[in-house]
């Protein structure tokens, strides 16, 4: 696992921070609460300044709430999932390869 993002949540809703990889690097990013026009539809969508760059769905696991996150654009190979999880009153963004990528 690899923090690739820090947040901070708004008083919104939304989210505010950083994301950085090694070919990513994104000062300005925000995920905007989004207005579901269906059960699937994800709750957040998110923004690199005005380009979408993804979006976040709600869940629930054993250590509460988290966002199930899922980051894409052109410029990557594929796409990119992570979790945004509150750690010491900090929203970070968690990467982790997925097992069936051997």
């Amino acid at each position: 696992m690899a923090t690739i993002g820090t947040f901070t949540k708004n008083s919104d809703g939304s989210f505010s921070g950083a994301i950085n990889t090694l070919s990513l690097n994104v000062r300005a990013a925000s995920f905007r609460p989004n207005e579901k026009t269906d059960p699937k539809s994800p709750d957040y969508r998110i923004f690199a300044g005005k380009a979408e760059l993804g979006a976040a769905w709600l869940k629930t696991g054993d250590n509460g709430d988290f966002l199930s996150v899922k980051l894409d654009d052109p410029s990557f190979p594929a796409a990119i999932y992570a979790s945004l999880v509150e750690m010491d009153e900090v929203h970070s963004l968690i990467w982790s390869r997925s097992r069936s990528a051997h």
